[in-house]
């Protein structure tokens, strides 16, 4: 079918163009665009007779005024425009680029909210006859730009072989498909000679693309870019280099696929940017020349450095050149004064961290060794040191003009690193835990003919929480390794993963053991075994915080021909991934729907654990289903399980967080509470609750469960009921909603009618907006709804060929809407619910009663016939009653007469 269909229009438009029919054809639409971007749309004419060069004009027709013609911009008529358009045009913040004679482009450089449209390109007709199309239209709907990219600013210092790590934050809530791209970049070159290298870029098709400069360093591990939950974007490069000093920064980009099946990014974000400095280790002996450069680094291994307080001493062969205090101040030894005031001699401090010694124009008596002593003051004003600490010293050799030397372009450059007892991790040269970590070489089985192999394997890859596993490096070589000493290095890597492998324990040939840092918990749940050709590790008690990655390294020592600290060869093994599986969640949550009718005041919405262990936490995140079809949920506040809360972003505000409150009422029981409610926080409410459970090292999310729908709706006061008891199928029902009153001048309404479903849920059957258009949430139910409006405030809704499924309740909602001024948004004024309930009920069948039912006349008779016969037989009984009774008086009377006449006879 598309086939034939391309076929068919190309044939078409191929004719068209040889009759010579005009035909304007114009970028498919709908187009989504945010609000503030540059954008463009491509217009082009063909099959015209006329000159090469066409002449284009844009209009726009507004969703408020569908049929009126808003004229923009012409490439002929520069009274063209109308006045809304006219300063946007004279400043080109909107204009034409042609492209060519017959095709051009339309640029508005910061979309307005306002630009949303349906645009029309025009073609003004250059031909003996009108013959054609000489206009198309597109649709542009504008869209909040809702990206956001942040990462905090830093100055870092590393020395050369060191990992850095730096994490981004990138979110998006646009109610569009779009896709997210998130890249790094470094910045370099001096002021105005910027140049942006690209690091590694997660494309919008979630493929790692790394920059030129970082495709072999990505290959090889050293360039890594991981997304942590939803939001978190982490970079991190092993071993860096000088190269990669510079400004860092993280940028973002949100794309969206056009209907024409390209994709566009819409919206770009750039962070802060991150300094970062890289310290060449240099040689522990270096050569120069007399008049060569040489700079040293001193950099103190100690952590959150910022708010410590250091004095810095440079020693050259234990002899004091220079000292810098702790504000920062220089002061110069008597025998450097003079060559620092000529500039041969500098001392600074790039940070808390740093400290930098260069001169200029060596000479035979600078050489020596150098070191720098650290001392660490309580206060910037103390006279004693809390701690002092001096640096491995390097040899710096002098050799007068014309000597070969090592060094090259005149310039030498080294670093010393002061380490510190409670110094930070990973510094090379460190100290961890007041035990010195000594770097060892990384030697491969080709130095010194040893073919030495590591190999790690584990029976289980998946734990659960509490049991036991082991790992096995397995050790082949091409000699005994009871020979030679050996030693084992474990290592691990989070599962999450923050960076290089972390050392979590080593075991030398003496016997000595030296735990990491990496899991503290672990030197007293883990069991060390070696046999002859195999190294394990055993841990008991599986902790989540032991899922991860496990890899060991061996290195071996020949006996009496290195001093121990030197291994002969080393390897690592391949590595191994370990699962840990938390405890079954046992949790319940009520799932039954409810509903809660308030007429004002407060409103509180229940949410109920069924069961849960009695040790467990809970954390409880309420949401809010608003009333309009296929609406998202709106996060109102989440109490995590230390009751801190955390409000949406819909509700941060301080009058909303006043009146959304979370809270526990029993063991099993929260309560969202709704103070002074009203019928804007009408809708579905629920709430979803987390199982938190402490497992020896922290807190663990164990499993989460949502509950029912709470509906919450307002009982109005003098609500009125109208009730149809009989409808037949297909007849046609209108429902009156009239608002009273007048209007203020300048105010729209809008009008939303709902039914109330059997399940208590209310669904959106229409909307009529404020601009006049109508929309329809559900699309089946279009055909068959319609508003009357015979007048401005009469929002009447009638149903056509009415069916079994409509009958319920409805009520619809008026809202008004005030302009604040020209060229402004549209803000919500009120909003009121008329009280008007209908019910519908419908006969099962044609038969003699439903006939009766479908006539009123009919139906009052048959209703009041009872009433009247029982009145007038009662009226009946009651007048035989009286005349029985006045008849047998009349009996008695009449016989007593009698009986009174017979006894005067016998008298006489």
């Amino acid at each position: 079918y598309w086939v034939t269909s391309f076929i068919l229009s190309s044939f078409l438009l191929s004719l068209s163009i040889l009759i010579g029919q005009r035909v304007v054809t114009v970028q498919r639409g709908p187009l989504y665009r945010t609000e503030g971007s540059h954008v463009t749309l491509w217009c082009k004419v063909s099959g015209y007779q006329g000159p090469a060069e066409q002449n284009f004009q844009w209009s726009i027709y507004l969703p408020s005024a569908p049929e009126r013609e808003v004229q923009i911009v012409s490439t002929v008529d520069p009274s063209f425009p109308y006045a809304i358009y006219t300063q946007r045009v004279r400043s080109r913040g909107i204009f034409v680029e042609r492209l060519q004679g017959d095709a051009v482009l339309l640029h508005i450089t910061e979309l307005q909210d306002r630009d949303a449209g349906q645009y029309e390109c025009h073609t003004p007709n250059t031909d003996e006859r009108y013959f054609g199309s000489y206009s198309a239209k597109m649709n542009l709907s504008v869209i909040p730009d809702t990206l956001s990219a942040s990462m905090a600013p830093q100055a870092l210092t590393r020395m050369e072989g060191d990992a850095v790590e730096l994490t981004c934050e990138v979110s998006k809530s646009t109610a569009q498909h779009t896709h997210l791209s998130v890249g790094w970049h470094l910045l370099q070159g001096g002021a105005g000679e910027h140049r942006a290298k690209e690091i590694l870029t997660l494309s919008k098709d979630f493929i790692l693309k790394p920059g030129p400069s970082y495709e072999q360093r990505f290959l090889e591990g050293d360039v890594q870019l991981h997304k942590v939950g939803n939001s978190t974007y982490k970079l991190v490069i092993r071993r860096v280099k000088p190269s990669d000093q510079g400004q860092l920064y993280c940028e973002a980009a949100e794309w969206i696929e056009d209907p024409d099946e390209t994709w566009k990014d819409i919206s770009c974000k750039q962070t802060e940017k991150t300094s970062l400095a890289v310290v060449s280790q240099g040689k522990a002996c270096r050569s120069l020349s007399e008049g060569d450069t040489l700079q040293l680094t001193c950099v103190v291994g100690a952590p959150k450095n910022s708010s410590r307080h250091f004095k810095v001493i440079w020693l050259l062969n234990e002899m004091e050149v220079a000292k810098v205090d702790p504000h920062g101040v220089l002061i110069w030894e008597e025998g450097y004064q003079e060559r620092a005031k000529l500039g041969q001699l500098r001392a600074f401090k790039p940070s808390n961290a740093v400290y930098v010694l260069s001169i200029s124009e060596m000479g035979l008596e600078d050489k020596g060794t150098y070191q720098c002593s650290v001392s660490e003051m309580k206060t910037p004003g103390d006279l004693h040191s809390i701690q002092t600490n001096v640096s491995s010293g390097i040899q710096v050799n002098v050799k007068p003009v014309g000597y070969t030397v090592e060094s090259s372009a005149g310039r030498g450059a080294a670093a010393v690193l002061v380490p510190w007892p409670w110094g930070a991790q990973g510094c090379v040269g460190g100290v961890a835990q007041g035990r010195t970590s000594v770097p060892m070489p990384r030697a491969v089985s080709s130095r010194a003919g040893l073919g030495l192999h590591a190999t790690l394997s584990s029976r289980i890859a998946t734990v659960t929480y509490g049991q036991s596993f082991e790992l096995f490096c397995q050790v082949n070589a091409s000699y005994t390794l009871e020979e030679v000493p050996a030693s084992v290095r474990w290592l691990f890597q989070p599962s999450l993963p923050t960076g290089p492998f972390q050392e979590l324990v080593r075991a030398f040939p003496s016997g000595t053991v030296v735990w990491g840092t990496a899991q503290p918990h672990l030197q007293g749940k883990a069991q060390l075994v070696k046999t002859d050709t195999s190294f394990r590790l055993h841990i008991h008690s599986a902790l989540p915080a032991n899922e991860g990655t496990y890899q060991c390294e061996v290195e071996v020592w020949r006996r009496n021909i290195l001093p121990l600290g030197q291994p002969a060869a080393s390897t690592s093994s391949n590595a191994v991934g370990i699962k840990v599986v938390l405890p079954e969640s046992k949790l319940r949550v009520a799932t039954q729907d409810s509903s809660v009718e308030i007429a004002s005041g407060n409103a509180a919405i229940e949410c109920r654990v069924v069961f849960a262990p009695k040790n467990s936490q809970f954390a409880v995140t309420w949401y809010l289903l608003p009333p309009l079809a296929d609406a998202a949920p709106l996060q109102i506040v989440r109490a995590s399980y230390s009751s801190i809360l955390e409000y949406g972003s819909e509700f941060s505000s301080p009058a909303q967080k006043s009146r959304f409150l979370s809270q526990r009422v029993s063991s099993n029981t929260f309560q969202l509470q709704i103070l002074s409610a009203n019928l804007g926080d009408q809708g579905r409410y629920y709430c979803v609750v987390e199982e938190w459970l402490w497992l020896v090292d922290g807190w663990y999310k164990l499993g989460e469960g949502a509950s029912g729908r709470t509906t919450l709706r307002f009982r109005l006061p003098g609500e009125q009921v109208f009730c149809s008891l009989c409808y037949w199928e297909g007849e046609e029902v209108t429902l009156p909603c009239r608002l009273q009153g007048a209007l203020l001048p300048g105010t729209h309404l809008s009008a939303t009618w709902f039914q109330v479903g059997s399940s208590g849920g209310d669904s959106c059957l229409l909307t009529l907006h404020h601009d006049g258009t109508v929309g329809y949430p559900q699309e089946r139910l279009a055909g068959r709804l319609y508003l009357r409006r015979p007048s401005a405030g009469d929002f009447s809704l009638t149903l056509l060929s009415v069916e079994r499924g409509d009958a319920g309740a409805y009520y619809c909602q008026l809202q008004e809407w005030q302009q604040q001024s020209e060229g402004k948004d549209w803000a919500l004024e009120t909003q009121t619910s008329l009280g008007l309930t209908f019910y519908f009920f419908f006969p099962s069948e044609s038969t003699v009663l439903s006939r009766i039912c479908s006539s009123p006349p009919l139906l009052n008779f048959i209703l009041y016939l009872p009433l009247v016969l029982i009145l007038f037989l009662a009226l009946a009984g009651f007048c035989w009653y009286c005349k029985s009774r006045k008849n047998k008086k009349g009996n008695i009377t009449g016989w007593m007469m009698e009986l009174e006449g017979k006894e005067e006879v016998k008298k006489t």
